[in-house]
């Protein structure tokens, strides 16, 4: 017992005396290069793999899904060579979003990296964490299985069109400072089909979803509370991506949009053309956060109405990533007219986020 008391007490001086690590910072001019993106970054701080999308069950109904596995990387010292030392840590969400339902079913995992039980790997989407996975396919396809609390995803996803490099060539800016920033591409219109399974019951399902692949070292503005993101999918084959980032004190700190269109043209919104107005608050019974789960979305010229597919789709990470955010299934319009399906991302509406 002595022994492993002294053992613990020099790993801890170790840890308080090795030099704090420094993150890769992101910068302009960066080349992507695939299949080398796809996969992990373990040298800058946060990263993360987000897949949305609505998926239509045998009787037609839709269900919209979210799974996402981030890796970050911690303080500790890269240079210990113990299989244990928790240099990254591996954390998963999964949701379902179910009209039936009227809430969301989620749930979380985390996880250190390392003994093959939890991982992100380089060169190609490689992701784990105990049984949960995604990985990509030499076609180009994604396998994501999750298996929740409440249900079980076994989906394919896969591409009917190029990656998405959102901001400059994928140097995505988040506010004023050079350095809030992260790489960022997406993988709009993926095909999606696969199962879902609840209560023993497996049900084939089809539909659509979106990926995107972010990885930053200084994410958030000091004065950011948190984003207002959306991804879309429209009906005509066209991708919309929007986020505006908001102070501490409720007003627009940051904000860009990109809209490609079916033939690939790609138009870029900044500041004062990108907008959200909230039409509809949503108050959490469990927090008494109010999200604005239905508003007008501006994009130049154009207005996106936005609905959500049910009021209730907070999803609560404080055993995982700490926060508390609403995630959910929309639907779009454009001119009063039926435009397309996506995921709108709300977050500091409970809390200011921290990275």
């Amino acid at each position: 017992m002595l022994k492993r008391l002294l053992l613990l007490l020099v790993l801890l001086a170790g840890a308080a005396l090795a030099a704090p690590v420094a993150y890769t910072p992101v910068t302009p001019g960066y080349q992507m290069q695939f299949p080398r993106d796809f996969g992990a970054h373990p040298d800058f701080h946060t990263e993360w793999w987000y897949v949305t999308g609505w998926l239509k069950q045998p009787d037609g109904k839709p269900l919209g899904f979210q799974v996402t596995f981030f890796r970050s990387a911690t303080q500790h010292d890269r240079a210990n060579p113990s299989a244990f030392a928790p240099t990254q840590i591996v954390i998963a969400h999964a949701a379902l979003s179910d009209p039936a339902v009227g809430r969301l079913l989620h749930d979380q995992r985390s996880a250190r990296a390392g003994l093959g039980l939890a991982y992100a790997r380089e060169g190609d989407t490689d992701v784990k964490l105990n049984d949960w996975s995604m990985k990509r396919r030499p076609d180009g396809s994604y396998d994501a299985v999750v298996r929740a609390r409440d249900f079980t995803l076994n989906l394919r996803l896969a591409p009917s069109q190029p990656p998405l490099l959102q901001g400059e060539n994928g140097f995505s800016r988040k506010g004023a400072a050079a350095l809030d920033a992260s790489y960022y591409y997406s993988l709009p219109q993926l095909r999606a089909s696969g199962t879902v399974t609840r209560g023993g019951a497996v049900a084939p399902v089809m539909g659509s979803a979106w990926l995107d692949h972010e990885w930053s070292s200084q994410y958030l503005d000091p004065d950011a509370a948190g984003w207002d993101w959306l991804g879309a999918n429209l009906d005509d084959g066209s991708a919309l991506m929007a986020f505006q980032m908001r102070s501490k004190r409720g007003d627009k700190l940051w904000a860009h949009a990109t809209l490609r269109d079916a033939s690939g043209r790609v138009t870029q919104f900044d500041g004062a053309d990108v907008s959200y107005t909230a039409t509809t608050r949503w108050r959490s019974p469990r927090t008494q956060a109010e999200y604005p789960v239905a508003g007008v979305l501006a994009t130049g010229s154009t207005r996106w109405r936005i609905v959500p597919l049910q009021p209730d789709q907070e999803l609560d990470s404080r055993r995982s990533t700490g926060a508390v955010y609403w995630e959910g299934a929309v639907t779009l319009e454009r001119d009063g007219k039926p435009a397309g399906h996506g995921y709108l991302e709300l977050t500091g509406y409970v809390a200011a986020m921290k990275m």
